[in-house]
C-alpha cells in the first residue's frame, strides 16, 4: 500500500513538474494566441466571469454555503465549507506573498523586465501567480476532495476563471498553471489536517 501510494505521489509530481515547465514554455505563444483571436462579445463575457470570480466572491459564497449547511443543521457540510474557506485563504495570502516578491509583469504591460522583484503596490506588477484562480482552486479543490462527484462537477468554474484571466490579457499561462497548482497543494494541507475530524464527525450527524 506505501508503494502504491509512493508511486501515484512520484507520478503526480512529474505530472506537476512538466505541466509547470509546458507551462513557461508556451507562455508567449499562449498570450499570442489569444490576442489574435479576441472577440467583443466574449472579451465582455470574460470580463464579468473575472469579476465574479475574484476572492472576495468566493470567499463570500463559501460563507454563505456554510451558514445554510450550519442553518440546516449539517456539521458534516459546514466544517467542509469551513476548510474550504481556510484552503482559500492559505492560497490566497500566499500567492499574495508570491506576487509582492517577485514583481512579474502581466503580458498588457510593456516593461524592460518581465521579472522586477520586491514590488509592494501596482497590480501591474503583481502577475504571478493568479489570484483569480489559487483562490478559485483552493475552495473547490477542497470540495473535490471533500466529495469528489460534487468537487468534479465544479471544476469547471476555477477552469473558467482561469481561461478568462489569459483571454483578458491579465496573466500569463505560468501564472494560471502555477497558481492552479499552488490551490490545489493549499487544498491538500487542509485536507490532510481536517479529514478525519470531518469524516468522524460526519458519523454521529449528517
Amino acid at each position: 500500500m506505501k508503494r502504491a501510494a509512493f508511486f501515484y505521489w512520484l507520478i503526480g509530481i512529474v505530472i506537476v513538474v512538466l505541466a509547470i515547465v509546458g507551462a513557461f514554455h508556451f507562455d508567449n505563444a499562449a498570450r499570442d494566441f489569444m490576442a489574435q483571436h479576441e472577440n467583443r462579445g466574449v472579451r465582455t463575457f470574460m470580463e464579468n466571469v473575472s469579476r465574479f470570480g475574484d476572492w472576495p466572491e468566493h470567499f463570500l459564497l463559501g460563507l454563505i454555503l456554510a451558514t445554510a449547511a450550519w442553518w440546516r443543521g449539517s456539521k458534516k457540510w459546514t466544517r467542509i465549507f469551513l476548510a474550504a474557506l481556510i484552503a482559500l485563504s492559505i492560497a490566497g495570502l500566499t500567492g499574495r506573498v508570491i506576487k509582492i516578491s517577485t514583481g512579474r509583469a502581466r503580458p498588457s504591460v510593456k516593461a524592460e523586465h518581465v521579472w522586477n522583484g520586491l514590488r509592494v503596490s501596482g497590480s501591474k506588477y503583481h502577475s504571478f501567480p493568479s489570484g483569480h484562480v489559487d483562490a478559485s482552486m483552493g475552495f473547490f479543490g477542497l470540495l473535490l476532495l471533500a466529495r469528489r462527484r460534487i468537487g468534479l462537477a465544479c471544476l469547471p468554474i476555477p477552469m473558467l476563471i482561469g481561461f478568462s484571466r489569459l483571454y483578458l490579457g491579465a496573466h500569463y499561462l505560468s501564472d494560471v498553471v502555477c497558481a492552479a497548482v499552488l490551490g490545489i497543494l493549499s487544498a491538500l494541507v487542509v485536507w490532510h489536517f481536517t479529514s478525519r475530524q470531518i469524516e468522524r464527525k460526519s458519523a454521529h450527524s449528517v
